[in-house]
């Protein structure tokens, strides 16, 4: 019994890799034309790599819950649960940027030949994930809320991304998305976000009472409503919330 959590670690570190496997394989090719060179949207297979990292996100919860029910709670799952979401929320995303700002440098003028160091701009947010992780693991005091934004958080916020991409009709936003000033703020802003010491609320429940559980219930609103009324555009609805939420109620979980 008390294996099982650790199998569904293991198993969001499995779906971290797939994910990577299918943002390798990310089809972009440079098509000639008469305004020169120019490159085809985000193809479907890093789409694919969303949906792993989703799974990833489902059996990361499933581990802690498993571990709870049966009572196993140990510190090598601790470590082996950071070591997973290391992968599948840091790496995966991580890698997600890179081909979006790689992308985004190829559109413009001799984009073909940017150097690599821009794109791996994009390295930043794992390193930054890798730490948050480290110091998670040493801090005792994050039992009931977190110092800082979780990496699971962080992680599918940034995969959303191609699927917004993918799925909108409103050229703004795909506009939005390939912006190399959209994407590095989004590498610099999330991994500050990350590493920072600000209040930020768990899903931990204690009891289900109002009185002590209030911001947690109002986030749960905001994100039933957005899915409901935006769709795919609720993913970073949501992640703003998050945190918007747990600054109102800093107090409380200080």
């Amino acid at each position: 019994m008390k294996q099982i959590p650790n199998i569904f670690t293991l198993l969001n570190l499995v779906f971290g890799c797939i994910a990577i496997v299918f943002i390798l394989q990310n089809g972009l090719v440079a098509v000639e034309g008469a305004n020169g060179t120019q490159l085809l949207d985000i193809p479907e297979k890093v789409w694919i790599a969303t949906l792993f990292i989703a799974l990833a996100g489902a059996v990361d919860f499933l581990d802690g819950f498993m571990a709870r029910l049966f009572k196993v709670d140990s510190a090598m799952g601790k470590q082996l649960d950071s070591l997973a979401d290391v992968v599948s929320f840091g790496v995966a995303p991580g890698m997600i940027l890179y081909q979006m700002l790689r992308l985004s440098f190829a559109q413009g003028e001799n984009g073909l030949d940017t150097p690599f160091i821009w794109p791996a701009l994009a390295f930043i947010l794992p390193a930054a994930a890798a730490y948050r992780l480290a110091k998670f693991n040493l801090d005792s005091s994050q039992s009931q809320n977190f110092k800082g934004v979780p990496t699971p958080a962080v992680g599918l916020v940034i995969a959303s991304l191609p699927v917004l991409y993918w799925q909108t009709d409103m050229q703004w936003v795909r506009d939005l998305l390939l912006s190399k000033v959209f994407i590095i703020t989004h590498i610099i802003g999330l991994s500050i976000l990350m590493v920072c010491s600000l209040p930020i609320m768990s899903f931990k429940f204690k009891d289900f009472s109002i009185q002590n559980n209030i911001h947690r219930y109002i986030l749960l609103l905001i994100a039933v409503l957005s899915i409901i009324f935006l769709g795919w555009l609720a993913a970073p609805v949501i992640f703003i919330s998050y945190v918007l939420v747990s600054l109102l109620f800093i107090k409380k979980l200080s």
